[in-house]
């Protein structure tokens, strides 16, 4: 899904030329290399790392296993969505077993479950656009029109959010029997959208051929975890 623009924040001070001062710099106890060192380890946090049953992407834990409709599902992958260094979202694939290609991803039968957790704010607007386009990139011409409905209800959900919030947690859960159920922060937004063709082609906007991004798909289908 797209990131919206960024706009920079703050200011800085300013000396003019007629400003004088004097700076001390008291003796360093602290070798530069290893302040250097010091200085890159604090300030870089790990992407993902392990935390008891939990994975945890950018301060954002998702569990290894969850329960939808019924059904245990494992964590396949986790990614971020990022564009240079902003990062929109992390998110979470599960399933009934693991799959390593989108072909397998979309055929594996029984429940599954996309999970996104927000780390920017974001006009849902944003969503519906990115959402767009990323289905007709990764969907045959000839399948468009059969999910046009579908994603006209898929849009109107999203686009009713308003605006998504810094930690907001997003689950797309297919169901069997009953399609594709949205929810936000654990509360089910709207009917759920019927088809398997439907849930298959938002999976393919993120792990097909052309997806939102190349490194959130390797993680997704779990080759960067």
């Amino acid at each position: 899904m797209a990131v919206p623009p960024v706009r920079a924040a703050g200011g800085c001070g300013v000396v003019t030329p007629s400003d004088t001062f004097t700076f001390q710099r008291p003796p360093d106890p602290m070798p530069l290399t290893r302040r250097s060192l010091l200085a890159v380890l604090l300030s870089t946090p790990a992407l993902t790392w392990a935390q008891g049953d939990a994975v945890v992407v950018e301060g954002k834990a998702f569990a290894r296993r969850v329960e939808v409709a019924g059904a245990e599902l494992l964590l396949n992958g986790t990614g971020v969505r990022a564009v240079a260094w902003f990062k929109g979202y992390a998110a979470g694939l599960y399933l009934r077993s693991r799959a390593s290609t989108a072909a397998q991803v979309v055929v594996l039968p029984g429940p599954k479950r996309l999970q996104l957790v927000m780390l920017q704010k974001v006009p849902a607007e944003e969503f519906v656009k990115a959402f767009r386009k990323g289905l007709k990139r990764n969907t045959p011409d000839a399948e468009l029109p059969q999910l046009a409905e579908r994603m006209a209800q898929f849009e109107a959900l999203v686009a009713a959010i308003g605006t998504v919030q810094k930690g907001d947690v997003v689950n797309l859960d297919f169901e069997p029997g009953r399609g594709m159920a949205f929810s936000l922060n654990g509360t089910l937004r709207g009917e759920a959208i019927a088809g398997e063709e439907f849930y298959a082609a938002l999976l393919r906007s993120f792990v097909g051929d052309r997806p939102y991004d190349r490194e959130l798909r390797a993680g997704l289908l779990g080759q960067r975890n």
